[in-house]
């Protein structure tokens, strides 16, 4: 799954380092604290509507461009997301089998839709 907040840091960083900016920049510029921003830029919280525009507005740039899906798929392997956070063994044992569990879902979802697919008459050429 992808981490929606990521890409709309990745996105933000992406932007702050064509502008030669900092996080501190940003910070200031949309009246936040560095703490608020470094939370933002980690993924660690959710940027609301009316930050996404005072930071769209900052960098210059259109909302749609700062919630862009990558052209490269980001890594998607929940273990790596967690990676350092996770300080127990347990902990790190339920994130694996949720990483497996939304690997399957979305294997069964590849498998239906081309079922689906397979359905459909083909087309004589």
């Amino acid at each position: 799954m992808l981490d929606v907040n990521m890409i709309i840091a990745n996105n933000i960083q992406a932007e702050l380092k064509k502008e030669n900016k900092k996080q501190v920049d940003l910070a200031e510029g949309i009246g936040v604290s560095k703490q608020t921003m470094s939370k933002i830029m980690n993924g660690a919280r959710a940027i609301n509507a009316i930050e996404l525009h005072k930071i769209s507005e900052y960098l210059h740039v259109s909302m749609d461009s700062l919630m862009k899906m990558p052209e490269k798929p980001m890594d998607t392997n929940v273990i790596h997301a967690f990676m350092g956070r996770v300080k127990t063994e347990e902990a790190r044992k339920g994130i694996q089998l949720a990483d497996e569990l939304s690997d399957m879902i979305l294997f069964h979802t590849r498998v239906c839709e081309n079922g689906k697919k397979m359905e459909q008459p083909w087309e004589d050429k």
